[in-house]
């Protein structure tokens, strides 16, 4: 364990012990001196109008270990128990052990001065202040609230009835808002049952209108403007007539029901004709593969545009997101564009798994990436050998003829070259990536800091394409408008190198159009 570890767990034992030390209405369970009673059980002096006390919740230290930064002039409350949960948490060797290491330092770092008082506060950059709180079962017998929530939830010596104790007893001792964050569901449903006003931490979560539409912006304009576009390949409207279309979003500019051109707006506030949008996209002797709706246009014009190193794509299942992001990938690839594909996916299953796998990095990743594989398979593979059935190795089994020589899959090769190159995101931390281009497949299953993580690692002349459904999310940790996907469109959203694309059509057959959209 490094120093800053052991500083803090040794602080945070420290704070534990004053669990049994009563800090507000003790004197009435025990004798001390007039002044150390008025000033541990009176209410605190009044707070400036408008500001409110946040009690965190472990989970949102753990989901964003910077949130004590984030409550500008209002007060920040850290129960004991947190800490507690914390330290259970912190020797984890995985992102969120990482981030539990980091609140301990970023604590000791703010009651490291010496005038500091851990019980008292300590002011914020924003004006509030930060201190830590225990929850004493002796002094909190003489609260009604907290005797009537022991009789509602029995078992005080679960951690998430003792931080709620501990809200409702400084609901009594300090000036109202008292206001639990938290992003445990079920954590904030008995908040609400006993009358604690509780929220979920929203820094990082979107508007729910960006998760809630996938079509194409539609722009009206007049059937002489449609004209003038086709003919020059650009158009200036005003920022009304454009609404919420920002730099590098793609609209369909109508002039009546059946007349209809897609524009893209750049960076000087005009929308231009997209010049990045072939008939089909062929690799080598490989099935040819043509966009087949609007969304799948916009997204091959991203894609293949050079000015543009961040994609990001919505999509339900069968839209073709991943299959146009690997068609684009390869044809530049193969074009000397970038130097390399490289094809990664958050370890989330769905489900119950079937345990550990076997074999090396690439074996242990192949189940996860396996829509990917399919993709290189249908781009790469001959369109000659695809008369007549075909065996197809199982490469989920061991070979039980080792001796028998079986066909290579066209893209094994590139992978042995190095050409295809197959990512672990846990091993990504301090790589620099450059001049590849990067798919990243399920990206809603990532969390805004494992997003923040990936993207940081892209180098010049790198490409990052994200890819995914916010819809189908399988980690418990984040929803449809917090996760990596969602927060990192809407942060890069306006950059002159990012764009997104949302899908809504299905392609893939008629039977998964209708199952994503009536099951």
């Amino acid at each position: 364990m490094d120093r800053d570890d052991h500083t803090a767990s040794h602080a945070s034992t420290l704070i534990e012990n004053l669990d049994h030390a009563p800090i507000t209405q003790s004197a009435r369970s025990a004798p001390v001196p007039r002044k150390q009673k008025n000033a541990t059980s009176q209410r605190r002096a009044p707070m400036p109008a408008g500001t409110k006390t946040f009690v965190l919740d472990t989970n949102v230290l753990l989901h964003d270990p910077a949130c004590i930064n984030r409550f500008a002039e209002h007060h920040l409350c850290i129960p004991v128990d947190v800490l507690s949960e914390l330290d259970r948490f912190k020797n984890e060797m995985t992102e969120r052990g990482a981030n539990a290491r980091e609140v301990h330092r970023a604590l000791m770092k703010i009651f490291s001065a010496p005038d500091a008082s851990v019980m008292e506060g300590v002011k914020t950059a924003g004006g509030g202040m930060i201190r830590i709180v225990t929850y004493d079962p002796e002094a909190a017998r003489q609260i009604p609230s907290v005797c009537a929530f022991e009789r509602i939830f029995p078992g005080i010596e679960k951690t998430d009835h003792r931080i709620l104790a501990c809200v409702l007893q400084l609901c009594e001792q300090i000036q109202p808002p008292v206001i639990l964050v938290s992003k445990d569901l079920n954590m904030q449903l008995k908040a609400r049952a006993v009358g604690i006003v509780c929220e979920d931490y929203l820094h990082d979560k979107v508007e729910p209108r960006e998760v809630s539409n996938f079509d194409i912006a539609r722009i009206d304009i007049t059937t002489h403007e449609l004209q003038r576009f086709a003919s020059s390949g650009r158009i200036t409207l005003t920022a009304k007539r454009a609404g919420d279309v920002m730099i590098n979003d793609y609209a369909l500019l109508t002039a009546g029901e059946k007349t209809s051109i897609p524009a893209k707006l750049n960076a000087q506030g005009e929308f231009v004709r997209l010049i990045h949008t072939p008939e089909d996209i062929k690799v080598g002797q490989g099935r040819s593969i043509k966009p087949m709706n609007l969304g799948q246009t916009c997204l091959l014009d991203a894609l293949l545009d050079p000015e543009i190193s961040l994609v990001t794509c919505y999509g339900q299942a069968g839209t073709g997101k991943t299959l146009l992001a690997v068609a684009a990938g390869l044809s530049q690839v193969f074009g000397r564009t970038y130097n390399g594909l490289t094809v990664s996916r958050p370890i989330v299953a769905m489900g119950q798994t079937v345990g550990f796998l076997p074999g090396t990095l690439q074996e242990k990743m192949r189940p996860w990436l396996q829509p990917v594989y399919d993709a290189l398979d249908l781009l790469m593979r001959p369109v000659d050998n695809l008369q007549g059935p075909q065996r197809k190795k199982n490469r989920f089994l061991p070979d039980r003829n080792p001796g028998q020589n079986e066909a290579l899959a066209p893209y094994d090769p590139l992978i042995q070259q190095g050409v295809i190159e197959i990512e672990a995101l846990c091993y990504i931390r301090g790589r620099s990536i450059p001049d590849r281009f990067f798919i990243l497949d399920e990206a809603q299953q990532l969390t805004p800091l494992e997003a923040k993580t990936i993207v940081t690692r892209m180098s010049r002349g790198s490409k990052l394409v994200l890819v995914g459904d916010p819809a189908q999310i399988d980690n418990p940790y984040v929803d449809s408008r917090s996760n990596g996907l969602v927060y990192t469109r809407q942060r890069m959203r306006g950059q002159p190198f990012a764009a997104h694309v949302p899908l809504s059509k299905g392609e893939r057959s008629p039977l998964a159009e209708a199952g994503a959209r009536l099951l």
